[in-house]
């Protein structure tokens, strides 16, 4: 393991001159001292000195390092000198393999915004063994892919425990509002696994399989089997729209929802289950309880679905590409300032405890607000090694950092409050 005292680097942003990579740069540039180490790294010199000059004083004396995304040996050397690598350069099975693996060699550790689960499942396959060995944290999802999904999971079992309310059982995150767009990178990230899942059967298996991150997954529950058939039950599985008897409520899928509940899985299984043997899942959006609602949470499922079709295929991709945003393209300052996002996890408990966890912030969730939780993360893993749970190789947000990334972000005014719900 190289010894973290001997780096001339504290942090290395990776992909800093991309529109969430420039974000991440002036959050880091706004939170960190002069003492603290810092370089941009990306394929152009000129861009880098074009985004250092605009953050001002606080980055004038932060490190330039042009490298390309495929030159390994340039990744070796860079990740040799730093604590820590941060990379927004997506999409990340395309351009995030050499990245990881040189800090998974070279014991550096590593975060950034991915949420592709392909992507996480090479890591897992490829070179978490070899993080163990170096004691590198390789930590994925640290964006909103998904660390309101995973930390908001991981402060409800922590409080559930603290109460001796027993493990998690039905947990079900609710997207209650959400003002924000999708960046260009996140569709990009869609296209690419699209286009491999309809050319590998084995990706197509482990994109269907809910517990398909799992490092054990002879020791998680089957699936599929008893499954309900017939033309209502695949109707249901195809659109899945819901009514809540008890709110009228009707509820319809989270296009992240796919990537986040495996992230979530996962860390239970990190933690041999932690939150619980019994635990199940999953997130939706609340649609209301207006007569056009359940017209709403069907046109949500019917067009996912389709989009997703749509990326697959070369003819429909090409006339989708024509309308979705491209790579490195953001919406204005004034647009993001009206963004945010609010979630309720609710979950039952072993014992039937009730608890309700509410995890926001008011920031545009796939820009600043992703920006701002990458940001943190790699001051967190950089700076609160002390503090961090004692574990290495290919981590979530909430295996690798935790409570001590909680508190991190409640002080920038991210929500995670849980709270008892009385039974009826």
């Amino acid at each position: 393991m190289s010894p973290m005292a001997s780096r001339d680097l504290d942090i290395v942003l990776f992909g800093a001159t991309g529109f969430v990579g420039a974000l991440t740069a002036a959050h880091l540039a706004e939170q960190v001292g002069a003492g603290v180490r810092i370089a941009l790294a990306g394929r152009s010199r000129s861009k880098l000195e074009a985004l250092r000059t605009e953050l001002g004083a606080p980055a004038r004396a932060w490190e330039l390092v042009e490298v390309d995304a495929r030159d390994a040996s340039g990744l070796r050397a860079l990740a040799r000198r730093t604590t820590v690598l941060a990379s927004t350069v997506g999409p990340y099975a395309v351009h995030g393999k050499e990245v990881v693996r040189a800090c998974a060699e070279q014991g550096t550790h590593y975060a950034d915004l991915t949420g592709e689960l392909l992507f996480v499942r090479w890591s897992l396959d490829e070179v978490a063994e070899r993080a163990r060995e170096t004691g590198a944290r390789i930590v994925h999802a640290c964006g909103f892919d998904s660390i309101p999904s995973d930390l908001g999971v991981l402060v409800t079992a922590e409080r559930a425990a603290a109460d001796g309310a027993g493990t998690l059982a039905d947990t079900t995150l609710v997207v209650r509002s959400m003002k924000g767009g999708l960046s260009g990178g996140t569709i990009d990230s869609g296209r690419q696994e699209a286009i491999t899942s309809r050319a590998d059967a084995a990706a197509r298996r482990a994109m269907s399989d809910p517990y398909g991150l799992s490092p054990r997954r002879s020791e998680e529950p089957s699936t599929g089997r008893d499954r309900p058939s017939g033309p209502v039950a695949t109707l249901r599985r195809l659109v899945p729209v819901e009514r809540d008897p008890a709110s009228g409520r009707w509820s319809g899928p989270f296009v992240m929802a796919s990537f986040n509940t495996r992230i979530v899985r996962l860390s239970n299984t990190l933690t041999d289950w932690s939150y619980g043997r019994t635990l199940r899942y999953r997130e939706v959006v609340d649609f209301g309880s207006s007569p056009v609602s359940p017209l709403l949470a069907g046109g949500m499922a019917i067009g996912l679905g389709a989009g997703r079709a749509g990326l697959a295929y070369t003819p429909t991709r090409t006339i989708l590409d024509r309308f979705l945003p491209k790579p490195g393209e953001g919406p204005s300052a004034a647009q993001r300032a009206a963004g945010r996002f609010r979630m309720e996890i609710r979950s039952t408990t072993t014992t039937g405890a009730r608890y309700r966890t509410t995890v926001g912030a008011d920031y545009d969730p796939g820009y600043d607000g992703s920006a701002i939780m990458l940001g943190q993360s790699a001051l967190c893993l950089a700076f609160d090694g002390e503090r961090l749970p004692a574990r290495a190789g290919v981590l979530t947000p909430a295996t690798a950092m935790g409570d001590v990334l909680v508190e991190r972000l409640r002080a920038r005014a991210f929500t995670f409050d849980v709270e008892p719900v009385e039974r009826a």
